[in-house]
């Protein structure tokens, strides 16, 4: 297992990773990426066949979907389209490997959450991994809403546990239904008589092998209780001492499923409801709006998996569809095709004539009819949902990707906001949505293309008025947008899980510029920053210094500069870390103080060299008596504590008359320079030493 100084956290989300099995399809490299999942502590389930996908990669439990496109870019781009409307409303993450960029565009537009490109390490396979899982914890709510989700995965899915030397094993809730258990733990006995005598034998063998090589296996057999046919994918969970069974279950005799229809609800399945929604796409004589659609998704549905058992749940899910069907039935619109995308989430397309405000008093009725109560035995099961809306406008061609794209944007805001429980996106909003879907993929371009500059802010020594460092900083040269900062530069980054690359590079490029500076600039500092991702990475110090090092910059003339929001999770590991930067000879400063929520708690417990005092702080200090009271006490503690002062954002001589007064050591910002490139800081830099000769 992986060690991560993110300490409580950390451990809950390795304990996590785990327990979860990872669904791999890879048509040239299974074997070889599967290795490598499982050294990154992965139960992996893999197959080179992409027939029945989506139906596979929810047998199987799993959070995250890999997809493996290398020499297969067809076959992987269909797969990426069956499985997105799976991960999408399952909350899932869909992460691809391509040979080379250019094949990135499409495969994002089919569905994929995250990628990798060309030859695939250990390490890399294991950052992207671990980034897919932030993806599903931050759509789940968060990291306890995630361990309590993967708990329900376990109980939703057919599954058994089992400790060698036991004699019994635990069930799910789901697979002790299905082969008629009273209890979740039985004898081990039992699940072999649902076995033949040579299934017996085989499935012996299939965990003696796991035993002994820790390598992922699976067995089949037919069921003697039902008929059924269940594929058991076994995998040894370090973290439990356990092999952890996860089954998938097939009709062993049964013909050949429909596979037009969904087979728990009847009703069509999502790539009918593509194809319909095409058609009424390319109708060139509607008038008004040629589409709308509307995705259902229930709220918290596991829970009913977990409290009345599978069965029940399915049974439920038949019952929303039936309950769909007399809504629209009721209205009298004929022109509408209703869907089950997957897990608890449906789909209702609507033609023409449909309008916006229909569509919404759709939405309602059904949200409405779903709220009633379902009756199980004695009980009552509540349901709740949430409707997306996106329609056409009616004007020009809508792709059925965009549309499908806009209206599950539109359920995740209804799920996540506080505006009701139907959502449509109006124009704002979609365009919006539009705009931050091109940055994530022109950002994924721009590193690859170098339209990433790295720009050097100069730090002044009050005093002497000398600049003796300088903050690296990015800036992107958008094609289109022109010079964007570093804010909406790593606020794209983090919307698309990209900061560690995005930050690594930065920190390469502005590391290497350095390096290479003249003579009369190499006793100039310089600071970097380091993100929250960052402080996270498995072996992050190793790798930094290894950075540091490899650019040949001297130790003792770097800065780390890291956030407050980058260390309130968890003090106790970035203090551990941040004193092995500094025993390294590096020297560590808290960016942005006063900007968090637990500035004093950073004081108290970290090794620090300097105290950066946020520029919203230095804005007010020409303000108010009580502004100035503040930032004197900030520069008063910092100073007791043995820490450099750094003031960003000082725009005047006043502000910075006023931080000298105070005992501010060094300032940054304007009344200086702006964020300049190297032969820029040069100049200022002469011309600071020697005024006379530099006029």
């Amino acid at each position: 297992m992986n060690r991560n100084v993110g300490g409580a956290a950390a451990a809950e989300r390795r304990a996590a990773q785990a327990r979860l099995p990872l669904f791999l399809l890879s048509f040239r490299h299974r074997d070889e990426l599967a290795a490598m999942a499982e050294r990154a502590g992965r139960s992996v389930i893999a197959a080179r066949r992409a027939d029945s996908a989506e139906r596979r990669f929810i047998a199987s439990g799993s959070s995250v979907a890999l997809v493996d496109a290398r020499g297969a870019r067809a076959e992987g781009y269909a797969l990426c389209r069956a499985l997105a409307s799976v991960t999408s409303s399952t909350g899932a993450a869909l992460l691809v490997i391509v040979d080379e960029m250019a094949e990135l565009d499409a495969l994002l537009e089919a569905g994929a959450t995250h990628y990798l490109i060309g030859d695939v390490d250990a390490d890399s396979l294991r950052t992207a991994l671990d980034f897919a899982d932030r993806f599903v914890e931050r759509l789940a709510g968060g990291g306890r809403a995630a361990s309590a989700r993967a708990s329900l995965r376990l109980s939703e899915s057919e599954a058994w546990i089992w400790k060698p030397g036991d004699r019994s094993l635990t069930l799910s809730s789901a697979l002790a239904n299905r082969i008629g258990a009273g209890s979740e733990t039985v004898p081990m006995a039992m699940l072999f008589r649902i076995m033949d005598r040579a299934s017996r034998r085989t499935a012996r063998q299939a965990i003696d092998r796991l035993l002994a090589t820790r390598q992922s296996t699976a067995f089949a057999h037919d069921s003697r209780l039902h008929g059924d046919r269940l594929a058991h994918h076994i995998s040894f969970d370090e973290a439990r001492g356990a092999v952890v069974a996860w089954v998938e279950v097939t009709k062993a005799d049964a013909e050949p499923m429909n596979e037009e229809v969904d087979p728990l609800t009847g009703l069509p399945t999502i790539e009918r409801v593509r194809g319909w929604v095409e058609v009424r796409l390319a109708d060139e004589d509607a008038a008004g709006p040629r589409c709308a659609l509307l995705m259902l998704g229930i709220m918290r549905f596991g829970l009913v998996n977990a409290a009345f058992g599978r069965p029940t749940g399915d049974a439920v899910l038949q019952g929303v569809a039936r309950r769909i069907e007399r809504v629209i039935d009721r209205i009298g619109i004929g022109n509408a095709m209703i869907a089950r995308t997957a897990g608890s989430e449906f789909t209702i397309a609507l033609g023409p004539p449909v309008t916006a405000d229909s569509a919404e008093l759709i939405a309602n009725r059904l949200v409405e009819s779903v709220a009633w109560p379902f009756v199980s035995g004695d009980s009552l099961i509540p349901l709740s949902c949430r409707v997306g809306i996106a329609s056409t406008d009616g004007e020009g061609r809508r792709d059925v990707g965009t549309l499908f794209q806009r209206a599950s944007a539109a359920l995740a805001a209804a799920k996540h906001g506080d505006t009701g429980m139907v959502r449509a996106l109006d124009a704002d909003a979609e365009a919006e949505t539009h705009r931050r879907n091109q940055l994530e993929i022109d950002l994924r371009r721009a590193l690859d293309q170098n339209q990433i500059d790295i720009l050097f802010q100069p730090q002044v020594d009050i005093g002497s008025g000398q600049i003796i460092g300088a903050e690296a900083l990015a800036r992107w040269r958008h094609p289109l947008l022109g010079e964007l900062g570093a804010v909406p530069l790593f606020a794209t980054a983090a919307r698309s899980d990209f900061v560690v690359q995005l930050s690594t590079y930065v920190q390469q490029r502005a590391l290497a510029v350095a390096a290479a500076w003249p003579a009369h600039m190499r006793d100039l500092r310089v600071s970097v920053n380091v993100t929250a991702a960052d402080i996270a990475r498995t072996n992050f110090v190793e790798d930094f210094l290894a950075r540091v090092d490899d650019a040949g910059f001297p130790r003792d003339r770097l800065t780390v500069e890291v956030t407050e929001s980058g260390l309130i999770s968890d003090l106790g590991g970035a203090a551990e870390l941040l004193a092995r930067l500094r025993k390294a000879g590096l020297r560590v400063a808290i960016d942005d103080f006063g900007t968090g929520y637990s500035s004093l708690a950073y004081l108290k417990a970290l090794p620090l060299d300097y105290l950066k005092i946020d520029k919203t702080l230095a804005a007010d200090i020409t303000g108010s008596t009580r502004d100035r009271i503040v930032v004197r006490g900030v520069i008063d503690m910092a100073r007791s504590l043995g820490l450099q002062v750094i003031t960003e954002g000082v725009e005047t001589s006043a502000q910075l008359g006023l931080l000298a007064r105070e005992g501010c050591n060094l300032y940054q910002g304007y009344l200086c320079s702006p964020p300049v490139d190297s032969r820029a800081l040069e100049a200022l830099i002469v011309e600071r030493r020697d005024p006379v000769n530099a006029a």
